[in-house]
């Protein structure tokens, strides 16, 4: 077998380098450790500057209320989506819901089980008939 290798540019190679200089730091044991994370940095090399940033994201423990009138969406949304993203979407109809998560399962290929489609649909307008 023959293996062809197209030789990096000095730019890509300089940015490759400090790309994995910045993950070594990110990643380093001792942060890890502390479970804090460590202060932004910057870096900059051959013409390109990279900046680290903390990312604080939400709380992925949290699934939608409801016992198992839920069972459907936290089943399949839960995958992709935070509940709090999906809770904090507009109000919209059975057939706009329906919509939307058809469109999850064809458009973004979610492993939506196409039996579940109604019953989440369901739920997301029950959630806003609730308040």
């Amino acid at each position: 077998m023959v293996l062809l290798v197209r030789p990096l540019s000095r730019r890509a190679a300089v940015a490759g380098a400090c790309l994995l200089s910045l993950v070594g730091a990110a990643v380093r044991p001792s942060l890890a450790a502390e479970g804090a994370p460590g202060a932004p940095s910057t870096v900059t090399g051959g013409g390109v500057t990279l900046h680290s940033v903390n990312v604080e994201f939400p709380d992925p423990g949290r699934m939608f209320p409801g016992d198992a009138k839920a069972d459907a969406i936290n089943n399949n949304c839960l995958a992709c989506h935070s509940a709090g993203m999906v809770l904090n979407q507009p109000a919209m109809s059975k057939t706009q819901w329906t919509a939307e998560v058809n469109k999850m399962r064809t458009a973004y290929r979610a492993p939506i089980n196409p039996k579940d489609v109604g019953a989440i649909a369901n739920y997301l307008v029950s959630l806003r008939s609730r308040k």
